[in-house]
């Protein structure tokens, strides 16, 4: 699949800008699933955790989409 920019309202945007919106969005609602379950407790540094769960899905999110 080839990226090309979308034209959103006129402005066009680059596919990444969209994909990286989506995967915070999927991280927000992992990252309060995770607070609910008491999971970071478990974990050193839980920021560390969140950023490291981030660039997993972003990265997912592109393998999906590109194949």
């Amino acid at each position: 699949m080839k990226f090309v920019e979308i034209n959103l309202l006129g402005v066009y945007v680059a596919p990444i800008s969209l994909l990286m919106i989506a995967a915070w969005i999927v991280t927000v609602g992992l990252r309060r699933a995770a607070a609910r379950f008491g999971l970071f407790h478990y974990v050193w540094h839980p920021a560390l955790l969140v950023f490291d769960v981030y660039i997993i899905v972003l990265s997912s999110m592109v393998l999906f989409i590109a194949r």
